[in-house]
């Protein structure tokens, strides 16, 4: 781009018309899960809405088509479905194939007894196998994605160019992988699709391992991700002493935090060994009103995901206590309190589209025309304000248009102010990014 104005004079340059439409900063998705969602596209679904009871989800597995070496991939389970599927259960709903879903919280998979004895589970070791009173593996895998995915035919990452396209045609150029503890494969596949411009956004990893880097302009090494899952709290020392390592290296962290009883665990080692410029909290699922206090101190940034509430917002408003529902997703509060919030869409748990989101942000109204948290609501313009920061800095200031910088840029259909008044992907008429123009 060499020029940007109205009654612009002709030149060898490739002119672009915008018709009275706005141009913006590309959008940042600051937390997704690449691998994730490129797999979970050619996933059977096996939660709401189009799924619901026992014989739906049956009727979903009897058709879904093969994987390699036969499998069944589902994904978006929730209990209201069939209750707490183990291999059993399993097995009742579908035997012939090898299946394995997994939980829509992305924290566990169930793998019926054909999957189960593919991949060896009885006689396996790993701390994520869940086991009944005698030793015997219940078929629930907690957090073994890396060691299930070595044991599977066709192990190797999907391909990701399909996502790539995706997030083009959504006006997001810029995104953070959240993916913890990235495997070699995986790193190399994220760079081969950079690199081949198969995937056009700029990419900011979390999964780095500790102490490593990497070498590419448009891949950067992001805050080291960990993970504190409800299944199994986090010890507050060991806890403390690996922030405390990471800052020393000059590395911040970013914590997988959803229940209020781990964030106040988190702020009990930052009170301990401090924070430091760049620590994260993603998710942020329950902050209760005093800890907000608490991260504005420690300058925390939230990274969070509103679309969570039109997404599931139902299944919160039955299942959460009252006196908690008010503490889901903060926004304003914590805006209010100078607390750096960033969006996301925690693709492919959340809701991929970025206009979307921000909507969600805006109303907070369920599937079912609830709203969840009234006074969180925030304008559109706050919501995209949140997406055009930086993925190196998500809770600073937005990015600006830039005349001679790289290809960074969204043209919309209108101008903003119509745009923003009901914020849809199709308001996206060209994305430009360093690689490619979609």
């Amino acid at each position: 781009m060499t020029d940007i104005g109205n009654r612009l004079l002709a030149s060898d340059s490739d002119v672009i018309d915008g018709h009275g439409g706005a141009l913006i900063p590309g959008l940042t998705d600051h937390h997704l899960h690449l691998h994730a969602t490129a797999a979970d596209a050619a996933s059977v679904r096996c939660g709401p809405p189009s799924v619901r009871t026992s014989e739906d989800l049956s009727r979903a597995l009897n058709r879904a088509p093969r994987e390699t070496g036969g499998w069944i991939r589902g994904v978006g389970y929730i209990e209201t479905v069939a209750g707490e599927l183990d291999c059993a259960g399993l097995d009742f709903l579908h035997r012939e194939r090898p299946t394995r879903i997994q939980h829509r919280s992305g924290a566990m998979w169930m793998l019926n007894s054909r999957a189960a004895e593919a991949v060896g589970l009885a006689t396996a070791d790993h701390p994520g196998i869940e086991r009944k009173d005698d030793g015997t593996p219940t078929g629930r895998l907690w957090r073994a994605d890396d060691w299930l995915r070595e044991r599977l035919p066709g192990n190797g990452p999907p391909d990701l160019s399909a996502v790539g396209r995706s997030l083009a045609n959504l006006g997001v150029t810029r995104l953070t992988d959240a993916t913890p503890d990235l495997p070699s494969s995986s790193i190399g596949s994220i760079l081969d699709a950079v690199r081949t411009g198969a995937l056009p956004q700029r990419v900011h990893l979390l999964g780095i391992p500790i102490g490593e880097s990497i070498d590419e302009k448009l891949v950067s090494v992001g805050p080291y991700k960990i993970v504190l899952a409800d299944s199994d709290p986090p010890d507050l020392a060991a806890l403390a002493a690996l922030i405390d390592r990471l800052h020393r290296i000059g590395r911040p962290f970013a914590a997988h935090c959803v229940s209020r009883e781990n964030l106040l665990i988190l702020l009990a080692a930052l009170d301990e060994v401090g924070a430091a410029p760049g620590d994260r909290v993603e998710h942020g699922a329950l902050i209760p009103h005093e800890s907000i206090a608490e991260l504005q101190r420690h300058e925390l940034t939230v990274v969070t995901q509103p679309g969570f509430l039109s997404d599931r917002g139902d299944d919160y408003l039955r299942d959460v206590d009252h006196r908690d529902q008010s503490d889901l997703y903060r926004c304003r509060s914590l805006l209010n309190a100078q607390v750096p919030l960033a969006l996301s869409s925690d693709a492919p748990y959340g809701p991929l589209d970025p206009w979307a989101n921000i909507a969600s942000a805006v109303h907070r109204r369920t599937r079912a025309g609830r709203v969840v948290g009234e006074s969180e609501t925030i304008t559109a313009a706050q919501a995209l304000a949140s997406l055009l920061t930086s993925s190196t800095d998500p809770g600073g200031r937005p990015r600006t248009v830039r005349v001679g910088g790289p290809a960074d840029l969204v043209l919309l259909h209108a101008p903003l102010t119509d745009v923003l008044r009901n914020p849809s992907a199709d308001a996206v008429r060209i994305t430009l990014t360093a690689s490619a123009v979609d």
